[in-house]
Protein backbone atom coordinates (compact mmCIF):
# COMPACT_ATOMS: atom_id res chain seq x y z
CA UNK A 1 0.00 0.00 0.00
CA UNK A 2 3.06 2.62 1.11
CA UNK A 3 3.56 2.13 -2.85
CA UNK A 4 0.26 3.02 -3.95
CA UNK A 5 1.07 5.95 -2.40
CA UNK A 6 4.08 6.98 -3.19
CA UNK A 7 2.90 6.93 -6.88
CA UNK A 8 -0.06 8.76 -6.07
CA UNK A 9 1.90 11.33 -4.43
CA UNK A 10 4.32 11.45 -7.12
CA UNK A 11 2.06 11.85 -10.15
CA UNK A 12 0.22 14.32 -8.06
CA UNK A 13 3.38 16.05 -7.52
CA UNK A 14 4.42 15.83 -11.62
CA UNK A 15 0.59 17.45 -12.34
CA UNK A 16 0.90 20.59 -9.90
CA UNK A 17 3.98 21.01 -11.77
CA UNK A 18 2.63 21.00 -15.27
CA UNK A 19 -0.06 23.04 -14.33
CA UNK A 20 2.72 25.44 -12.81
CA UNK A 21 4.97 25.32 -16.43
CA UNK A 22 1.43 25.44 -18.72
CA UNK A 23 0.70 28.77 -16.75
CA UNK A 24 4.19 30.15 -17.25
CA UNK A 25 4.21 29.07 -20.82
CA UNK A 26 0.92 30.70 -21.33
CA UNK A 27 2.16 34.45 -19.50
CA UNK A 28 5.56 34.00 -21.20
CA UNK A 29 3.56 33.49 -25.31
CA UNK A 30 1.42 36.71 -23.98
CA UNK A 31 4.89 38.74 -23.45
CA UNK A 32 6.31 37.48 -26.32
CA UNK A 33 3.93 38.40 -28.98
CA UNK A 34 3.99 42.13 -27.46
CA UNK A 35 7.71 42.56 -27.20
CA UNK A 36 8.52 40.96 -30.69
CA UNK A 37 6.27 43.30 -32.30
CA UNK A 38 7.78 46.08 -30.71
CA UNK A 39 11.28 44.76 -31.32
CA UNK A 40 11.08 43.68 -34.82
CA UNK A 41 9.18 47.67 -35.51
CA UNK A 42 11.91 49.56 -34.20
CA UNK A 43 14.44 48.04 -36.04
CA UNK A 44 13.99 49.82 -39.37
CA UNK A 45 14.00 52.62 -37.49
CA UNK A 46 17.11 52.25 -35.84
CA UNK A 47 18.90 51.35 -38.94
CA UNK A 48 17.54 54.43 -40.27
CA UNK A 49 18.65 56.58 -37.56
CA UNK A 50 21.94 55.03 -38.19
CA UNK A 51 22.37 55.79 -42.31
CA UNK A 52 21.72 58.77 -41.09
CA UNK A 53 24.26 59.70 -38.70
CA UNK A 54 26.86 58.35 -41.42
CA UNK A 55 25.61 60.46 -44.15
CA UNK A 56 26.37 63.63 -41.80
CA UNK A 57 29.15 62.30 -40.93
CA UNK A 58 30.62 61.62 -44.28
CA UNK A 59 29.87 65.51 -44.80
CA UNK A 60 31.83 67.23 -42.22
CA UNK A 61 35.90 67.30 -41.58
CA UNK A 62 37.93 64.98 -39.26
CA UNK A 63 38.47 67.60 -36.75
CA UNK A 64 34.53 68.83 -36.56
CA UNK A 65 34.19 65.09 -35.12
CA UNK A 66 31.79 64.57 -32.45
CA UNK A 67 33.36 63.34 -28.89
CA UNK A 68 30.88 60.77 -29.31
CA UNK A 69 33.09 59.43 -33.73
CA UNK A 70 36.74 60.23 -31.87
CA UNK A 71 39.16 56.78 -31.44
CA UNK A 72 40.92 57.48 -27.72
CA UNK A 73 43.68 55.44 -26.22
CA UNK A 74 44.53 56.95 -23.00
CA UNK A 75 43.52 54.65 -20.61
CA UNK A 76 43.14 51.41 -21.84
CA UNK A 77 40.24 50.77 -19.98
CA UNK A 78 36.09 50.24 -20.88
CA UNK A 79 32.56 50.94 -19.64
CA UNK A 80 30.90 47.63 -19.92
CA UNK A 81 26.77 47.52 -19.96
CA UNK A 82 25.62 44.17 -19.07
CA UNK A 83 22.22 42.94 -19.67
CA UNK A 84 20.46 40.13 -18.11
CA UNK A 85 17.16 38.93 -16.62
CA UNK A 86 16.01 39.43 -13.67
CA UNK A 87 14.21 36.16 -13.43
CA UNK A 88 15.21 32.64 -14.19
CA UNK A 89 13.33 29.63 -15.55
CA UNK A 90 14.11 30.70 -19.19
CA UNK A 91 15.98 27.29 -20.82
CA UNK A 92 19.97 27.82 -21.38
CA UNK A 93 19.75 31.65 -21.98
CA UNK A 94 21.55 32.93 -18.87
CA UNK A 95 24.05 29.99 -19.17
CA UNK A 96 25.04 31.53 -21.97
CA UNK A 97 24.59 34.90 -21.42
CA UNK A 98 27.49 34.07 -18.44
CA UNK A 99 29.80 32.24 -21.04
CA UNK A 100 29.75 35.34 -22.99
CA UNK A 101 30.38 37.83 -20.03
CA UNK A 102 33.30 35.44 -18.68
CA UNK A 103 34.92 36.16 -22.44
CA UNK A 104 34.29 39.82 -22.04
CA UNK A 105 35.77 40.15 -18.75
CA UNK A 106 38.90 37.99 -19.42
CA UNK A 107 39.38 40.70 -22.37
CA UNK A 108 38.87 43.64 -20.48
CA UNK A 109 40.50 43.16 -17.09
CA UNK A 110 40.32 46.62 -15.51
CA UNK A 111 36.74 47.29 -17.02
CA UNK A 112 34.15 49.17 -15.18
CA UNK A 113 30.62 47.23 -15.08
CA UNK A 114 27.04 48.98 -15.39
CA UNK A 115 24.78 45.98 -14.52
CA UNK A 116 21.07 45.49 -15.45
CA UNK A 117 19.80 42.10 -14.28
CA UNK A 118 20.04 40.59 -11.30
CA UNK A 119 21.33 37.51 -12.68
CA UNK A 120 24.92 38.77 -13.81
CA UNK A 121 24.59 40.94 -10.73
CA UNK A 122 26.72 38.60 -8.75
CA UNK A 123 28.93 37.32 -10.81
CA UNK A 124 29.87 40.71 -11.67
CA UNK A 125 30.80 41.54 -8.30
CA UNK A 126 32.80 38.83 -7.62
CA UNK A 127 35.15 40.16 -10.40
CA UNK A 128 36.10 42.73 -7.75
CA UNK A 129 35.91 45.31 -10.59
CA UNK A 130 34.63 48.74 -10.44
CA UNK A 131 30.61 48.58 -10.85
CA UNK A 132 29.10 51.91 -11.39
CA UNK A 133 25.73 51.05 -11.23
CA UNK A 134 23.00 48.39 -10.65
CA UNK A 135 19.66 48.50 -12.50
CA UNK A 136 16.63 45.67 -12.32
CA UNK A 137 16.04 44.59 -15.69
CA UNK A 138 11.92 44.41 -14.94
CA UNK A 139 9.35 41.84 -16.19
CA UNK A 140 7.27 44.32 -18.57
CA UNK A 141 8.42 45.58 -21.84
CA UNK A 142 10.86 48.40 -21.26
CA UNK A 143 10.29 51.84 -21.38
CA UNK A 144 12.16 54.34 -23.22
CA UNK A 145 12.80 55.91 -19.88
CA UNK A 146 15.10 53.50 -18.50
CA UNK A 147 18.16 54.55 -21.32
CA UNK A 148 18.61 57.62 -19.48
CA UNK A 149 20.23 57.30 -16.36
CA UNK A 150 22.58 54.54 -18.35
CA UNK A 151 23.20 58.04 -21.04
CA UNK A 152 23.89 59.96 -18.04
CA UNK A 153 27.00 57.47 -16.85
CA UNK A 154 27.73 57.09 -20.55
CA UNK A 155 28.52 60.85 -20.64
CA UNK A 156 29.96 61.28 -17.33
CA UNK A 157 32.92 58.34 -17.98
CA UNK A 158 33.40 58.58 -21.90
CA UNK A 159 33.05 62.34 -22.63
CA UNK A 160 35.86 62.92 -19.54
CA UNK A 161 37.98 60.81 -20.71
CA UNK A 162 37.83 57.68 -17.67
CA UNK A 163 36.99 54.88 -20.31
CA UNK A 164 38.54 54.38 -24.10
CA UNK A 165 35.38 52.33 -25.25
CA UNK A 166 32.37 51.70 -24.11
CA UNK A 167 30.85 48.12 -24.68
CA UNK A 168 27.41 46.22 -23.82
CA UNK A 169 26.42 42.75 -23.67
CA UNK A 170 22.79 41.76 -25.04
CA UNK A 171 20.97 39.02 -26.47
CA UNK A 172 20.21 39.47 -29.79
CA UNK A 173 17.04 37.84 -30.84
CA UNK A 174 17.04 36.29 -34.34
CA UNK A 175 13.77 33.72 -33.84
CA UNK A 176 11.69 32.20 -30.97
CA UNK A 177 14.38 29.48 -31.35
CA UNK A 178 17.37 31.39 -31.48
CA UNK A 179 18.84 33.86 -29.07
CA UNK A 180 22.56 34.69 -29.07
CA UNK A 181 24.69 36.72 -26.40
CA UNK A 182 26.51 39.27 -28.30
CA UNK A 183 28.85 41.78 -27.17
CA UNK A 184 28.85 44.93 -29.30
CA UNK A 185 30.67 48.51 -29.42
CA UNK A 186 28.60 51.34 -29.03
CA UNK A 187 31.42 53.82 -28.65
CA UNK A 188 33.32 55.00 -30.61
CA UNK A 189 30.75 55.51 -33.07
CA UNK A 190 32.59 53.99 -36.08
CA UNK A 191 31.61 54.84 -39.76
CA UNK A 192 31.66 52.65 -42.32
CA UNK A 193 35.06 53.33 -45.13
CA UNK A 194 33.29 54.58 -48.91
CA UNK A 195 36.42 55.95 -49.83
CA UNK A 196 36.78 55.00 -53.57
CA UNK A 197 33.03 54.11 -53.91
CA UNK A 198 31.75 57.74 -54.84
CA UNK A 199 28.46 57.48 -52.48
CA UNK A 200 29.91 60.71 -50.53
CA UNK A 201 29.47 62.96 -53.69
CA UNK A 202 26.64 61.11 -54.91
CA UNK A 203 24.29 62.03 -51.32
CA UNK A 204 25.57 65.39 -51.57
CA UNK A 205 23.76 66.13 -54.73
CA UNK A 206 20.70 65.09 -53.31
CA UNK A 207 20.50 66.07 -49.86
CA UNK A 208 20.17 69.13 -47.96
CA UNK A 209 20.44 69.59 -44.01
CA UNK A 210 19.01 72.91 -42.51
CA UNK A 211 20.40 74.48 -40.55
CA UNK A 212 23.70 72.52 -41.27
CA UNK A 213 25.07 69.76 -40.94
CA UNK A 214 27.48 70.30 -38.23
CA UNK A 215 24.64 71.58 -36.07
CA UNK A 216 22.98 68.52 -36.39
CA UNK A 217 25.36 65.78 -35.51
CA UNK A 218 25.26 66.13 -31.78
CA UNK A 219 21.39 66.01 -31.00
CA UNK A 220 21.66 63.16 -33.84
CA UNK A 221 24.37 61.39 -32.35
CA UNK A 222 22.69 61.62 -29.14
CA UNK A 223 19.39 60.30 -30.21
CA UNK A 224 21.31 57.46 -32.35
CA UNK A 225 22.97 56.85 -28.97
CA UNK A 226 19.89 56.27 -26.89
CA UNK A 227 17.77 54.16 -30.07
CA UNK A 228 20.54 52.23 -30.33
CA UNK A 229 21.21 51.23 -26.51
CA UNK A 230 16.75 51.00 -26.15
CA UNK A 231 16.78 48.57 -28.74
CA UNK A 232 19.53 46.11 -27.11
CA UNK A 233 16.81 46.46 -24.32
CA UNK A 234 14.40 45.09 -26.16
CA UNK A 235 16.31 42.32 -28.31
CA UNK A 236 16.78 41.43 -24.17
CA UNK A 237 13.48 40.87 -23.37
CA UNK A 238 12.29 39.34 -26.62
CA UNK A 239 14.98 37.02 -25.95
CA UNK A 240 13.94 36.25 -21.97
CA UNK A 241 10.35 35.81 -23.26
CA UNK A 242 11.37 33.41 -26.21
CA UNK A 243 13.60 31.36 -24.07
CA UNK A 244 11.23 31.06 -21.14
CA UNK A 245 8.34 30.25 -23.57
CA UNK A 246 10.41 27.25 -24.96
CA UNK A 247 12.07 25.76 -21.51
CA UNK A 248 8.56 25.93 -20.34
CA UNK A 249 6.76 23.95 -23.13
CA UNK A 250 9.98 21.54 -22.95
CA UNK A 251 8.68 21.42 -19.26
CA UNK A 252 5.19 20.81 -19.47
CA UNK A 253 5.72 18.13 -22.01
CA UNK A 254 8.41 16.51 -19.64
CA UNK A 255 6.20 16.55 -16.80
CA UNK A 256 3.09 14.95 -18.74
CA UNK A 257 5.44 12.26 -19.66
CA UNK A 258 6.59 11.57 -16.08
CA UNK A 259 2.67 11.55 -14.95
CA UNK A 260 2.44 8.82 -18.03
CA UNK A 261 5.15 6.79 -16.80
CA UNK A 262 3.55 6.78 -13.37
CA UNK A 263 0.60 6.17 -13.87
CA UNK A 264 1.17 3.03 -16.32
CA UNK A 265 3.18 1.50 -12.94
CA UNK A 266 0.62 2.40 -10.90
CA UNK A 267 -1.70 0.71 -12.82
CA UNK A 268 1.05 -2.26 -12.99
CA UNK A 269 0.99 -2.40 -9.64
CA UNK A 270 -2.57 -1.57 -8.46
CA UNK A 271 -2.97 -4.94 -10.89
CA UNK A 272 -0.41 -6.69 -9.01
CA UNK A 273 -1.70 -6.40 -5.41
CA UNK A 274 -5.28 -6.87 -6.71
CA UNK A 275 -4.37 -10.61 -8.04
CA UNK A 276 -2.20 -10.93 -5.18
CA UNK A 277 -4.93 -10.37 -2.78
CA UNK A 278 -7.34 -12.83 -4.95
CA UNK A 279 -4.86 -15.59 -4.66
CA UNK A 280 -4.53 -15.59 -1.21
CA UNK A 281 -8.27 -15.54 -0.86
CA UNK A 282 -8.42 -18.32 -3.04
CA UNK A 283 -6.07 -20.10 -1.32
CA UNK A 284 -7.86 -19.27 2.11
CA UNK A 285 -10.55 -21.02 0.74
CA UNK A 286 -9.43 -23.77 -0.73
CA UNK A 287 -7.67 -24.43 2.47
CA UNK A 288 -11.32 -24.47 4.27
CA UNK A 289 -12.48 -26.63 2.18
CA UNK A 290 -9.81 -29.21 2.62
CA UNK A 291 -10.43 -29.01 6.21
CA UNK A 292 -14.32 -29.43 6.10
Amino acid sequence: MATLLSLKRRIRAAQNVSKTTKAMQMIAASKLKKAQDATLASRPYVEKVSLLVTDIATRIEQKDFHPYMKTNSLTGKSLIIALSPDKGLCGGLITNILREFFAVSDANKDASYVVVGKKLEGQVTKLQNEVLASFHFGTTLPAFGVVFPLIKLIDEYYLSEKVDTVKVLYTDFTSIFSQTPKIVTLLPVTLPDTSGTGEKGDQNNFSLFEPNVSGLLPDLLKHYLEMTLFQYFLESYVSEQASRMIAMQNATTNAKDIITELQLEYNKTRQSKITSELLDITGSKRAEGAQN
